[in-house]
């Protein structure tokens, strides 16, 4: 399994979600380090920079994306929210988000995993509230847990991403296939 981040599901919060990958089956964990956990805020885009984080701020973080996927899952699936999740995630967002600055350069965002993972609980308020809650469909590759957005045309959407997932299960299929293709 690879240690690159993806960015597929059209919104922080759940490519957040995603970071444990295959939860039905080998629960692939990103976040092993704060080094792990800090790239992932970066690479997302949600800040430019985080101060050094701490074993603390991992688990913090693992938390709230537990509860992000949790009630994405109740969401999606028309379920009641979890209370304790519910809690996890208001606590988080209600922590003074990471502040943009502007610098000779353009805009600079430097945050503590704090301020950070504030700015995640806030993607996950804001999508959980908003109208793109029936676009939201999980992957259709059995082994892979994402959520992501569906917004095409007919929401026809089956994979989180072609290059993650897609092209895996077509190709599989297509190889399926051949194998059973009777000979001429």
């Amino acid at each position: 399994m690879n240690l690159d981040h993806v960015f597929v599901c059209g919104n922080p919060a759940l490519d957040f979600a995603a970071t444990l990958r295959a939860r039905r089956t080998v629960r692939f964990e990103m976040f092993v380090t704060p080094d792990r956990l800090t790239a992932w805020y970066v690479e997302s885009g949600l800040v430019d920079a985080v101060s050094p984080g701490q074993e603390a701020d991992v688990e913090q973080a693992r938390a709230v994306r537990e509860a992000v996927y949790r009630l994405i899952t109740a969401r999606r699936l028309g379920e009641e929210y979890d209370a304790a999740a519910l809690t996890v995630v208001n606590n988080a967002a209600r922590k003074p988000p990471a502040v943009p600055q502007l610098t000779p350069s353009g805009r600079w965002t430097q945050a503590t995993p704090e301020e950070a993972l504030s700015m995640v609980a806030r993607h996950a308020v804001e999508l959980l509230s908003g109208p793109d809650v029936p676009l939201l469909k999980e992957c259709g590759n059995p082994e892979c847990t994402r959520t992501y957005i569906d917004r095409s045309r007919g929401m026809r959407r089956q994979w989180c991403g072609m290059e993650s997932c897609g092209n895996k299960i077509k190709a599989a299929a297509y190889r399926a296939r051949k194998k059973t293709a009777p000979v001429d």
